[in-house]
């Protein structure tokens, strides 16, 4: 059994490390790796294009398809201009509770899967298990795209992933996507006195933001039955920026957007829609005028929702594990709809409350580590050939 004495030592080492977003994570990713490869993990750490960012790939038992992935992210947020009660990067425990940055969000979870490292590298396993642990999730699953890449042209194919993220460890099974775009207009400035002879950007962007809010209302009447609330597509505008006195027609302006789709069908159908009305309406009106002008659309992030599934081999192994008999759905976005991509079953279930993610004096408590590692127990004894019970 894994104890939670080792736990909370990786876990110490892991808030040290201060892997925010902008920053590099590979020190933590390099010292991950030789710490399972030690225990006898088959390791891989997949850079990215700047080398100081990586995924880590690790596999224990044996090859092949059918495992189960156990992932986590290792950046976090920043904590500039957060008021701290004590260093963020030093874990410190007061009755109960482990405060650190990412303590809960989401490096308990990680050191939960690597505390299990020494018992898996004994263990005869009927199936791989492999852990996937990513860079760059807070800043749009960046990380995890790459990873899920990497996946499908090693040639594996594993059939379950369980995301550790936040839920006081419930079961999750599903959340919305999150889409995000800055959609900018150039035109041609002029006197105010005469717009006429000029295209005025910021006209066509509050068209372009008239056709989203139209948009929205007609997502309301596709939305399933899948249980969220609100059950449709929504779409927000962020921002609207252009301008540089009352007297000029405006050259330059952006609008900065959003939706959350429900289900694969609304992204195609917003996506489509609105470089549509771009394309072919918009952009036509404003060439009649100054043929130079153009609208670009820069695509922030596109990370796709978890969709519930009516047959999850995720969900039914997660509640035996757990003994809950039910799973339910949340806001908040994570990088469990790229692996369901790959054809997993998945779900999001890990130690800590998303309440206390990306604030000040962030933690986890104790015994959510501990359910945690309770959880884990019980699978590694489901995958280990000559326990008792049901083998998965």
């Amino acid at each position: 059994m894994t104890d939670l004495a080792t736990t909370r030592d990786i876990l110490a080492r892991l808030i040290a490390y201060p892997t925010v977003s902008t920053d590099p994570n590979r020190a933590l990713i390099d010292w991950v790796a030789a710490y399972l490869t030690e225990h006898g993990a088959r390791v891989e750490v997949l850079a990215s294009e700047e080398e100081e960012k990586a995924n880590l790939f690790a596999t224990f038992g044996p090859e092949g398809d059918g495992g189960i992935v156990l992932s986590g992210h290792s950046d976090v947020v920043p904590v500039a201009d957060q008021d701290w009660s004590s260093d963020p990067f030093e874990m410190r425990e007061e009755d109960g509770l482990l405060y650190g940055r990412g303590t809960c969000d989401m490096k308990g979870f990680i050191a939960c899967c690597m505390a299990l490292a020494p018992m898996l590298g004994q263990a005869a396993l009927k199936r791989p298990v492999h852990f996937a642990f990513t860079h760059d999730e807070e800043v749009g699953c960046l990380g995890a795209a790459e990873l899920v890449k990497a996946i499908s042209q090693i040639g594996v194919t594993p059939a379950i992933a369980i995301i550790g993220e936040p839920t006081e460890m419930r079961i999750i099974e599903g959340h919305k996507g999150c889409c995000e775009y800055t959609t900018r207009f150039h035109g041609l400035e002029g006197h105010g006195s005469a717009p006429e002879r000029g295209v005025n950007a910021a006209e066509y962007a509050v068209r372009f933001v008239g056709k989203l809010m139209d948009l929205r209302e007609e997502l309301k009447a596709r939305a399933p039955d899948l249980g969220f609330e609100p059950p449709w597509t929504t779409i927000n505008v962020g921002g609207i920026h252009g301008g540089v006195a009352h007297n000029v027609i405006v050259g330059k302006a952006e609008v900065e957007w959003e939706f959350r789709p429900v289900q694969q069908g609304d992204f195609d159908f917003v996506k489509t829609t609105m470089a549509a009305y771009a394309d072919e309406v918009l952009l036509p009106a404003m060439q009649a005028v100054h043929p130079d002008a153009t609208i670009e659309t820069e695509v922030i992030g596109e990370v796709p929702g978890l969709e519930p599934m009516e047959h999850n081999a995720a969900r039914d192994l997660m509640a035996e594990l757990t003994g809950a008999n039910t799973a339910g759905l949340v806001a908040f976005g994570t990088e469990a709809g790229l692996f369901q991509g790959l054809g997993m079953s998945v779900v999001i279930c890990g130690p800590g409350s998303i309440e206390q993610a990306h604030k000040p004096d962030e933690f986890v408590a104790v015994d959510q580590l501990e359910t945690c590692l309770d959880m884990l127990n019980s699978l590694v004894a489901r995958v280990t050939l000559g326990e008792s019970g049901r083998q998965v």
